[in-house]
Formats: C-alpha cells, sequence, structure tokens
C-alpha cells in the first residue's frame, strides 16, 4: 500500500525519508528506552533511600523504646522502692531515683506514686511538690490506670505535658509485692519526646550531604497524628511529596507497636537531575535528527544521479532499438557496477541479436529435415506394430497355458497339506498314546507297592492272631488249673469252678475264632501272591506293547518326514510354477505396454510433425524481431 504522500515523491525524496528515518527511529527508541529505564532507576533509588532511613528510624526508636520500657519495669521491683511504700518511708527511694535520673539522662524525671495516686517520692524535691493535690488528676490519667493494668501507653504523647512543661512518653509500671503480689503504687518514668530528634540526626546529616534540603523524618500513630517531625511544630506541606514509610509491628512489643515512621522529600528536588538530564536528551536528540536529514539528502543526491542517467540510455533502446548506447557512469559503487553490468548485458544484448539473425536461417533448414526424417519415422513404425501385434497373440497363448499349470500346482500343493497335517495328527496320537501307557505302567507300579504293602499287613495280622492264641491256650490251661483248684475247695469253691468253666468256655471260643482268622489270611495272602503274579505279567505284556508303540513311533515319524520332503519339493515346483507364470504376466504386460507405447509414439509423431510446423511459424517470428535491432 503506498501512502498518499510518499507515492509523490521520487526515489531520491524517498531515499532521504528512508534514510533518515532508518538513522532516527532507532536512536529515538534507544534514547526514550534509556530515559525510561534511567527515570525507573532513579526513582527506584530514592524510594529504596527513603524506605532504608525510615526503616533505620524504625529500627532505632523500637530499640530504645523497648530498652526504656525493660529499665522502667526493673526499676520498679526494686526492692527500696517495695520497702518506702511498705514503711511510707521515703528517703531512700529519693536517694534511688535521684541516682536513676542522673545516670539515665533521656528521662526527664521519676515520680513513685502511691495506688491511689499520691507522689510520695521523685527524682528530685521539686518534681514532688509540683504533683502535690493533682492526685484525682493522676487518678485519671491513661498512663496511670495503664500502669494499674500492667501496660504501657503512647496516647498522651501527642500533648505537652503540664508538670514537665515539654513533649513526654510517660512510661509507667505498677510496684508489686514482692510475696503476696499486690499493687502497692505506681513508678512513673518521663522518656524526653526531644530525645529523637538527636536520633534523626544522622539520617538529616545524610540527606544534607546529598544535596537534599528537603528530606524529613516524621513519627505517625496508627491513626495519623504526628508525633515527631524533623522540621519542627511548624513544618509546611510538601505537594505530592515522594514517601516511604515503615511500619512498627508487634515482633519486639513495645508502647509503639503500629507507629508509622516516614521520610519523604521533594520530588522537584530528588527527580531535579532526572529532569535535567531529559531536557539535555531531547536537545541532542534534535541535533542528531537534523544532521541525519542533511547526510541522508547528500547520499540520496549521490545514489540517484547515476541511476538517471542510466535511465536515459535505457529509454532511447526502449524506444529507437539503438543498441549502441553507452551510459555516462563513472563511479565504483554499487550503481557503477550496476553500469557496468548493463554495457555488458546491451554487448550480450546485441550478440544475442546477431546470433538470433543466423540461428532463424538454420532453424528454417533444420525443420525441413525434421519433416523429412518424421515421415521415414512413420513408415518404420507402421512396420513395427504389425510385428508386435502377432507378438502379443503369441503372448497370450502362452499366458493361457501357464495359468492352467499353476491351477494344477496349486491343486498337488492342497493334497500334500492334507497328507503332512494327517502326519502331524499321526505323530501328536501317538505322542499321547505314548503318554498313556507311561501313565499306565506307573499306575500299575504304584499298584504292585500298595499290594506288598498289604502282604506285609497280612502277615503281621497273622502274627498277632498266634499271639492271641497262644494266650488263649494259657487262660484255657489257668482256668483247668481253677477248676482243679475249685474242686478242691468243696463247698467254698463251686463259685469259683463256674467261673473258671466259663473262662475255658470263652478260651475255647477265642482258640476257634483265630483258627478261622488265620484260615481267612492264609486265603488272602494266597491271593495276594496270586495278583502280584498277575500284575507281573500285566507289566510285562505292557512292556511289549510299549516297544511296539515305540516301533510304530518310529515307523510313522520316518512316514512324516518323508511327506515333509515330498511337502518342499511340491512347495518349490509350486513356487516355480507361479514364478513362472508371473513372468509369463509380466512379458504379458510389457507387450501391452510396448503395444501402448507404439500407439503413444505414433500419437508423438503426428504432435511432432505439428510442432515442427509450428516452429516453421516461430522461425519467421524471430527472423522480424531479429530486424527490429540495430547492431
Amino acid at each position: 500500500m503506498k501512502l498518499p504522500l510518499i507515492g509523490t515523491l521520487k526515489l531520491r525524496g524517498r531515499l532521504t525519508l528512508y534514510v533518515t528515518l532508518l538513522a532516527v527511529t532507532p536512536l529515538l527508541l534507544s534514547t526514550l528506552a534509556g530515559v525510561t529505564t534511567t527515570q525507573q532507576m532513579m526513582q527506584a533509588q530514592v524510594h529504596e533511600m527513603l524506605r532504608i532511613e525510615a526503616e533505620g528510624l524504625k529500627d532505632l526508636v523500637e530499640a530504645s523504646l523497648a530498652e526504656r520500657e525493660t529499665s522502667v519495669r526493673s526499676w520498679a521491683e526494686d526492692t527500696l522502692l517495695r520497702e518506702s511504700l511498705q514503711r511510707d518511708s521515703y528517703s531512700l527511694s529519693d536517694g534511688v531515683l535521684s541516682r536513676l535520673q542522673m545516670r539515665y539522662t533521656t528521662f526527664t524525671g521519676l515520680v513513685l506514686f502511691t495506688d491511689d495516686g499520691r507522689a510520695v517520692s521523685a527524682s528530685t524535691p521539686a518534681l514532688r511538690d509540683s504533683f502535690a493535690g493533682q492526685e484525682a488528676v493522676v487518678r485519671d490519667s491513661a498512663w496511670f490506670k495503664a500502669a494499674q493494668e500492667g501496660r504501657f501507653t503512647s496516647s498522651t504523647l501527642a500533648h505537652e505535658d503540664p508538670v514537665f512543661g515539654m513533649q513526654v512518653l510517660h512510661l509507667a509500671a505498677p510496684v508489686m509485692e514482692s510475696r503476696g503480689g499486690r499493687r502497692m503504687g505506681v513508678l512513673l518514668a518521663a522518656y524526653d519526646w526531644g530525645q529523637v530528634g538527636e536520633v534523626v540526626k544522622a539520617a538529616l546529616a545524610r540527606a544534607r550531604s546529598r544535596k537534599n534540603e528537603s528530606f524529613a523524618l516524621e513519627v505517625r500513630t496508627a491513626s495519623g497524628t504526628v508525633l515527631f517531625d524533623s522540621r519542627g511544630k511548624d513544618a509546611w506541606n510538601i505537594p505530592n511529596a515522594v514517601a516511604e514509610q515503615a511500619i512498627n509491628g508487634p515482633e519486639i512489643p513495645d508502647v509503639g507497636d503500629g507507629w508509622r515512621f516516614v521520610a519523604l522529600s521533594d520530588p522537584e528536588e530528588v527527580y531535579a537531575t532526572m529532569n535535567q538530564m531529559r531536557v539535555g536528551t531531547a536537545v541532542a536528540v534534535m541535533a542528531v535528527m537534523v544532521l541525519a536529514a542533511l547526510a541522508a539528502l547528500l547520499l540520496s543526491r549521490g545514489i540517484t544521479a547515476p541511476i538517471t542517467r542510466l535511465s536515459q540510455v535505457v529509454h532511447r533502446i526502449v524506444q529507437e532499438g539503438d543498441l549502441t548506447q553507452k551510459p555516462d557512469v563513472r563511479s565504483d559503487d554499487e550503481v557503477g557496477e550496476l553500469a557496468r553490468s548493463f554495457m555488458q548485458l546491451v554487448d550480450h544484448l546485441r550478440e544475442t541479436t546477431e546470433s538470433l539473425q543466423r540461428g532463424t536461417q538454420v532453424l528454417t533448414d533444420t525443420v525441413a529435415e525434421l519433416t523429412r526424417a518424421a515421415e521415414e519415422e512413420e513408415s518404420n513404425l507402421t512396420r513395427q506394430a504389425a510385428a508386435l501385434q502377432q507378438t502379443q497373440v503369441t503372448a497370450q497363448e502362452i499366458k493361457q497355458t501357464s495359468e492352467v499349470a499353476a491351477e494344477r500346482a496349486a491343486a498337488v500343493l492342497t493334497v500334500a497339506t492334507r497328507a503332512e497335517e494327517l502326519g502331524h495328527g499321526s505323530a501328536r496320537a501317538l505322542a499321547e498314546s505314548m503318554s498313556g501307557f507311561q501313565a499306565l505302567r506307573d499306575q500299575v507300579n504304584e499298584m504292585s507297592e500298595q499290594i506288598s504293602g498289604l502282604n506285609e499287613r497280612a502277615q503281621r495280622i497273622g502274627g498277632i492272631t498266634q499271639t492271641v492264641k497262644g494266650l488263649a491256650d494259657r487262660s484255657n490251661m489257668l482256668a483247668l488249673n481253677a477248676a482243679i483248684e475249685a474242686v478242691r475247695s468243696g463247698e467254698h469253691g463251686k463259685g469259683f469252678g463256674i467261673v473258671a468253666k466259663e473262662i475255658r468256655t470263652l478260651a475255647n471260643q477265642s482258640i476257634q475264632s483265630t483258627a478261622q482268622v488265620g484260615g481267612l489270611l492264609e486265603d488272602i495272602t494266597q491271593a495276594i501272591i496270586k495278583t502280584v503274579e498277575l500284575n507281573e505279567q500285566g507289566h510285562a505284556r505292557m512292556e511289549a506293547g510299549m516297544d511296539q508303540v515305540r516301533t510304530s513311533g518310529e515307523s510313522i515319524h520316518a512316514l512324516t518326514e518323508i511327506v515333509q520332503d515330498n511337502m518342499n519339493a511340491v512347495r518349490q515346483i509350486s513356487g516355480a510354477v507361479s514364478q513362472q507364470n508371473a513372468g509369463i504376466n509380466e512379458i504379458f504386460s510389457a507387450l501391452t505396454d510396448l503395444s501402448s507405447l507404439m500407439h503413444d509414439t505414433m500419437v508423438g509423431l503426428q504432435a511432432t510433425q505439428r510442432v515442427t510446423q509450428a516452429l516453421r511459424e516461430v522461425a519467421e517470428q524471430m527472423q522480424h524481431v531479429a530486424r527490429s535491432y540495430r547492431v
């Protein structure tokens, strides 16, 4: 898209404008970025400096307050002060408070009160007398109530104390009994708030050394009430002041928790250097822009003058066709190289025109020769097409024969595959039979072992039976002896004789039962022996059967290998027939492609004849164009 103003400018004007923009735009961007970055860095430095000063003031005041509070609490636990309140005698407490006053000069005064607000002892008698008759005022004061509750308060710091005549921080702590824990009074230590000014002197001196006369430090409560201002009570308000604050947190508990310590300064003073830098940078950029525009104008004039002369030569060549023109350009820069390249182009164009004139005549003669060659090629192709047609018919017959052979080879391959599958099935069935015979042999062996164990148990039972028979014989003998003794005993042994008779009867029955059991065991033993013989005969016949099965397995395995060899041979034959069929198909396809190629050649030959006619017409047009240039 062309801009309305730039589109009306010539090359010299556009070059001047573009070069100026290219030179000035990066300068403006870098200058703007540098000024912005510098401004941000300076602002960050100013805010960081103010933050550091505010944090420093906070740390100093916080540490000072914590130390003072600790001191006051330790003083309130002094034994002499407790004894003075208990005895209502305060000469010792006056001495203690006086010594503390002289040692800690930051305190304006120390006063000991009873629990009802009466001042009984102080660091100076005058200070004690100044609280005379002020019991009600003391009891109603915020610092006294806070002390009775065991805490410190700064609520009275914003106003000047009428007794001390200055702004003081009332640090009051309760005085408690050492044993009972009863509150006996309150110890007040008035901290001179003006001492904060001594604390900030170092920070103010540092600001003055930086030429920052408007630097100030403030201490404010959480609600915003000013407790301290380094500029004094009549301080002026700085509009849009640059300020940073630090808040006294609860990390170190003290009376100043929640106070805000503010460091501020006048922005016109702290940013004066930055404003001067911006003005100087703007002036420098304007000067560079003017110089860049002048340099761009001179550069564009040096570039466009040779181009203008070269454009005039090109115009004459286009309008008049005069290739004898030469541009007057003598520079060694890119424009000079362009002029020399243009002259080389004109020389090549002149040589090309001359060659074109000679080539058109040669082209005309060549077209005539091509016409004659095309006619002869057409006659030869006609004869080749007839021979190719006959060859294609013969290839079709061979293809049909090959397809029949391939179908029969596939049938043989199917039968061989079936035979191979049957061989594998027989081998698997034989293997399963061998496994079954093996399992049967294992079962027969296990049965033989069990029968042997049964025979041993029967023999053991026979031994037990003999033992029982011996016991029965002995019992019969004992019963006979008992009967003889009963007869001898006469009337007294009749009962014993009856018992002996019954024992003999039982012994005879035991002997008969033992004889029957022996007969049965003999029969069982004979049956076991017969079973063992039959088992051994069956085992022998089973071993013979297994040998026959192994022999059959070997025969079937050999037969399977023969079938496998036949199967491999059939596969090779089928593969050879398939390859032969594929080769014949490729031959037929090649003949078909050759026939198509012959047809395409005939069509191309006809197109060549048409192209030859077109070349003849082009040659005539080239002769006309070549004659239009003057060389």
